[in-house]
């Protein structure tokens, strides 16, 4: 395949030294990565009664083991295992076969505790951390993975009676010059395969059946905010992607992925808009919409001298519903003291009814907005609003995001509106 290649310019991020070649080079990140990236996406491991023939040898006094091998790369040879042992009345326990060599009694402890499934659950939820060599011969990276387990009693998922859920917590990461631009990057192992190279195939839980797990990720700081935004800044690493107007694909990229080369692609992709910036103290994307008594709507522009709490709800979204009893309170009290809620909802098509019948009987007054395209709702695109519920407390006159998300939620409400209106009144 003929590149043209764009200059990259690989760093090392703990080094933070500049490379002389266009290699761009990730430090391995061994644990800690989901929350550097934002997002974790859980892979299922099947737990059996059979101990595997790999398994050579376990601690004395397992009393009701449960068996699996992770489906993970490593050196030649190595093969993880892991048991959870979980005796009825006792607390569980994991193992973790860290090196690879089929002998549980010679890796560390891992890390693994209990806690309640639920705010009021009798059922034990237990989590923690597992440790896997995926590094080549001679150059180890003892990457974490976590792992938690749902209460195999519970009722309400049977069908997870006999799983254990586990997510990638290590990635690489430095920094690349794409198009004469430095950006903050790293790459993310999504199905925790010990591969950032390609998707790899995986056993189905019924056996023998294969398929692809999910594609490794390239992340790129595009906006430059300093956190990876799920559109417009991942993107799937065995594809052309678009940065700034440039379609631009990777090469040379192996398992370890240690260093690879950005280069312009003989192929031609649409650039993915990122998100708008919506954090506290940013001014908030305006827009213009059709409200549901037919009437257009400028926001904020149409909200001077008030503070406006925008809503992306809707009705089949229990959460968002459970918030209403609270919300609905807090804007009688304050509506009268300049305090405003606009509704933009989720529901889907041919629900305008329903919507205004959800408004009716629960007394939701304020304004709303309903096209009837559910997530691909207008203000909703223009948002990447990608959960609900999502609220934005805004400052009418400026457009300035005053608050957000759990601060707008529950217990919260209250007194984040009563501060917003008494700073307001004293300027």
């Amino acid at each position: 395949m003929k590149r043209a290649m764009v200059g990259v310019v690989g760093l090392v991020a703990v080094a933070g030294t500049a490379m002389a070649d266009d290699t761009v080079r990730l430090a391995p990140v061994n644990s800690g990565a989901m929350k550097k990236i934002g997002y974790y996406m859980p892979n299922r491991l099947e737990l059996s009664d059979d101990k595997p023939a790999t398994l050579k040898k376990v601690p004395d006094g397992l009393e009701a083991p449960l068996y699996g091998v992770l489906p993970i790369a490593g050196a030649p040879g190595l093969v993880f295992h892991i048991v959870v042992d979980e005796p009825a009345g006792k607390p569980s326990r994991l193992l973790v076969d860290s090196n690879g060599n089929g002998d549980l009694t010679d890796d560390d402890a891992a890390e693994w505790g209990g806690k309640p499934q639920g705010a009021d659950s009798k059922f034990t939820m237990y989590n923690g951390t597992a440790k896997v060599d995926i590094g080549e011969a001679g150059a180890p990276f003892v990457a974490a993975l976590g792992v938690y387990r749902f209460d195999p009693s519970d009722p309400q998922r049977a069908q997870l009676k006999n799983v254990l859920l586990y997510y990638r917590d290590y990635a690489r990461e430095g920094e690349a010059s794409i198009g004469g631009k430095t950006y903050r990057v790293m790459l993310a192992d999504e199905g925790a395969a010990g591969d950032f190279s390609k998707a790899v195939k995986k056993v189905s839980a019924g056996g023998g059946e294969v398929a692809d797990g999910p594609a490794p990720q390239i992340l790129i700081d595009v906006n430059g905010n300093g956190k990876f935004d799920n559109r417009g800044e991942k993107f799937d690493v065995t594809k052309p992607f678009n940065i700034a107007g440039t379609t631009y694909e990777i090469a040379g990229l192996t398992r370890s992925g240690d260093a690879f080369t950005i280069a312009k692609s003989s192929q031609a992709v649409a650039e993915i808009p990122t998100p708008p910036d919506h954090e506290v103290g940013k001014t908030i994307l305006a827009f213009e919409a059709t409200t549901m008594d037919g009437k257009t709507l400028r926001f904020p522009g149409d909200y001077k001298g008030k503070v406006v709490m925008l809503d992306f709800w809707a009705t089949w979204c229990g959460p968002c519903m459970a918030e209403v009893p609270g919300l609905v309170k807090v804007y009688d009290a304050y509506h009268s003291k300049g305090f405003e809620v606009l509704g933009i909802s989720l529901d889907q098509p041919d629900s305008a009814d329903k919507v205004k019948k959800v408004n009716t009987e629960k007394g939701m007054t304020w304004t709303q907005v309903y096209d009837g395209k559910g997530w691909k709702a207008q203000v909703a695109q223009m948002y990447a609003i990608d959960s609900i519920p999502a609220t934005f407390l805004v400052d009418g006159d400026t457009g300035v995001i005053l608050a957000k998300g759990g601060q707008l939620r529950g217990e919260s409400l209250e007194k984040t509106i009563q501060e917003a209106l008494a700073k307001k009144a004293g300027k």
